[in-house]
């Protein structure tokens, strides 16, 4: 049985930040933001436009935009902070990041599918982590001019507005975020999905939903910004343990996820132990 429920004091994560170490965060993410944005600009050059797209050896599609996007912010953000390690779904991994203190955790464009289809879900991503957690962090989704921001202890924005996850504590009636034939048989749920599953949990912490379930592996650049946000903004990301996320492994791989405010994790976690959907699926994005 998943460990259903704990308050975040217990999840390790030590939501008050000495002042100098506030003060890093704060100007980490400003540089974040400010660079993320830009980025999106190179994202709208390309959406709907013509150019080149290709599948990676594992089959998962790419564009030039994503390798345009990667190689800007590789540049603009290491050489402002050329201490901080690299992880990113589009560069080569380099196992430095493992000993560097912080590290810039990117996705390019997570929902690569949506952006080739030339709709609006699509995300640009970019965290900062330090000891396996995420203290900074931007999701920006460029179609709809919708920035995501938050930093450890700093709370949570939306265009700078602070947002708040939901506090449903009942599963019958709320709104998800996942792939619907997973839940047939579950309570009555409003069910949708978005190709970008940072933007997901980004949607999950404005409260426009109350719940996000994964059960595909995912990767670190999909997860590490929107933890944060989601995070500050009183929800919780958990695996199917219940236990928070840890970032900058090795392998930089999740398993199964679920995003939510803190009174539907435990009812989520047990449901899903109860019909064994736990492990990682193939056939759930």
């Amino acid at each position: 049985m998943p460990e259903l429920d704990r308050q975040a004091s217990e999840d390790g994560i030590d939501k008050t930040a000495a002042p100098d170490c506030a003060k890093k965060n704060q100007g980490d993410l400003a540089l974040l933001e400010d660079r993320v944005r830009a980025a999106g600009k190179i994202a709208l050059q390309f959406f709907c436009g013509n150019y080149k797209r290709w599948n990676k050896a594992g089959g998962s599609p790419v564009t030039e935009a994503d390798l345009a996007i990667d190689t800007f912010l590789k540049n603009e953000l290491r050489s402002r902070q050329p201490d901080y390690g690299w992880l990113s779904e589009e560069s080569l991994d380099d196992p430095a990041r493992l000993q560097a203190h912080r590290v810039f955790v990117v996705d390019p464009i997570d929902g690569t599918v949506a952006f080739m289809k030339g709709r609006p879900h699509f995300t640009i991503c970019a965290a900062i982590v330090e000891d396996g957690r995420a203290v900074a962090g931007v999701v920006f989704n460029p179609a709809t001019d919708e920035c995501f921001t938050a930093g450890l202890g700093q709370g949570a924005f939306l265009n700078g507005a602070a947002i708040h996850a939901g506090t449903r504590t009942e599963i019958a009636g709320c709104r998800l975020l996942g792939n619907k034939q997973v839940f047939d048989g579950w309570p009555p749920m409003h069910i949708e999905n978005v190709s970008s599953i940072a933007y997901r949990v980004a949607l999950v912490a404005a409260a426009r939903f109350d719940a996000m379930i994964s059960l595909t592996t995912k990767r670190d650049w999909d997860l590490a910004a929107a933890d944060i946000i989601l995070s500050e903004a009183s929800g919780r990301l958990v695996d199917g343990d219940g236990q928070p996320l840890a970032y900058n492994r090795p392998m930089a791989i999740q398993g199964a996820t679920i995003a939510a405010g803190p009174g539907l994790i435990a009812p989520f976690l047990t449901e899903l132990a109860a019909k064994n959907l736990l492990k990682p699926r193939a056939d759930s994005p």
